[in-house]
């Protein structure tokens, strides 16, 4: 069920995070600081990234309904997460969220989101 006026809905729902995610995976898989740290497929990542971010946005609990609790941070200990590679990870979502055509005010809000998303997940100096 979504709530009406969440992010989710006022981006445009799943074709929106489907062309964010699409366009985000994209330029990680090319990434040189990225790219250790992904598995050469991406199909598997892309496709819990938009169960996730469909979640965190608002729309439907597809992630908890098939995963469980998010818990990010423990998810993500096993991968060197580097103050680089957090950069290099917004640099990529926040490309991806022009190519998408996510508009104003709303861009804004989910990178700063996200931004506090990516610092919390850094794990290593």
């Amino acid at each position: 069920m979504t709530k009406p006026g969440t992010m989710f809905e006022v981006i445009g729902g799943f074709d929106s995070i489907d062309k964010l995610v699409t366009a985000f995976y994209k330029r990680v898989g090319n990434h040189p600081k990225l790219i250790p740290i992904f598995p050469d497929d991406l199909t598997e990542t892309a496709r819990k990234q938009r169960m996730f971010l469909t979640q965190f946005f608002g729309g439907p609990r597809l992630y908890s309904e098939e995963r469980g609790h998010p818990m990010l941070r423990k998810r993500h200990l096993p991968f060197e997460i580097t103050a680089e590679r957090k950069d290099a990870w917004l640099e990529c979502m926040n490309a991806a969220l022009e190519e998408a055509e996510i508009e104003e005010p709303y861009k804004t809000a989910i990178f700063e989101k996200l931004t506090m998303t990516a610092h919390h997940m850094m794990n290593t100096p």
